[in-house]
């Protein structure tokens, strides 16, 4: 399969620590891969050095086969790379109508004009409602952000990253701070996705039912470095990964 998202020794440190050390990682395009560890095990971090928010000590990151090290996060947005935070990231005072169409407007370079109602944008509006739908926000479409459930605001979320058209979703703790009940709902918004998008997902996930329901594959990260990548049922059997993530407690009959 094609390589999408890559890594190549890719380094970073902080006053000496290195929060990610060495990690060389390969992404096929349309693959869901979770990356998991335990706190500090530098999964966030990857995360930033991938979008951009990070710069690597060493190492480099490519996508599609092209150097992208260098490149701001607003430039790797366009060259398809979208990612969501652990904190949602919406303007809380737009509906959520508005908060989607301003993205689809940014992807197809149409910006504001005060002698053109947005609504003769047809094209722009089908799509804004389209990706509303996708996310199962159709039905709210014209209620305010803010006042959006936080499971909403992370579907929400999501919906603007699908409008940017971005080929590679970095999904970071995507069920953070939700209530139980609003769980199986952003789990069907990233099944559908993967599903029916053709996107590549790289998802952030401490819930390992939702991970394993998800993943075509796993990372394993431990104090920084890749401890273990390969598909669910071989990462379960990881004599190194139940030691050092799980605790030894997952087996074949659990």
């Amino acid at each position: 399969m094609d390589t999408i998202i890559e890594t190549i020794n890719v380094t970073k440190s902080f006053d000496g620590h290195e929060a990610v050390s060495d990690v060389s990682l390969k992404v096929s395009k349309n693959e869901l891969k979770s990356i998991i560890g335990p706190n500090g095990a530098g999964k966030t971090t990857l995360f930033n050095l991938l979008s951009g928010q990070l710069k690597p000590t060493a190492g480099e990151v490519l996508l599609s086969g092209e150097h992208v090290t260098s490149l701001s996060p607003t430039y790797r947005t366009r060259k398809g790379i979208g990612r969501s935070f652990q904190i949602t990231n919406v303007f809380p005072n737009l509906t959520c109508f508005e908060n989607v169409r301003l993205a689809v407007q940014s992807k197809e370079g149409v910006y504001y004009n005060m002698l053109s109602h947005f609504t003769s944008h047809k094209k722009i509006n089908d799509l804004a409602h389209e990706v509303l739908s996708t996310v199962l926000l159709d039905s709210k479409a014209e209620e305010l952000a803010k006042n959006l459930a936080h499971g909403e605001q992370r579907k929400l979320e999501i919906a603007m990253l699908l409008a940017l058209d971005t080929e590679v979703l970095l999904l970071d703790e995507p069920t953070a701070g939700m209530s139980i009940e609003e769980v199986p709902k952003i789990l069907e918004v990233i099944k559908q996705i993967k599903e029916t998008q053709n996107r590549t997902i790289l998802l952030i996930e401490h819930k390992m039912d939702m991970v394993l329901d998800l993943s075509d594959s796993i990372t394993v990260m431990f104090n920084g470095a890749l401890l273990a990548d390969g598909k669910p049922e071989e990462i379960m059997a990881n004599e190194q990964v139940q030691t050092a993530y799980l605790g030894g407690l997952y087996n074949e009959s659990s």
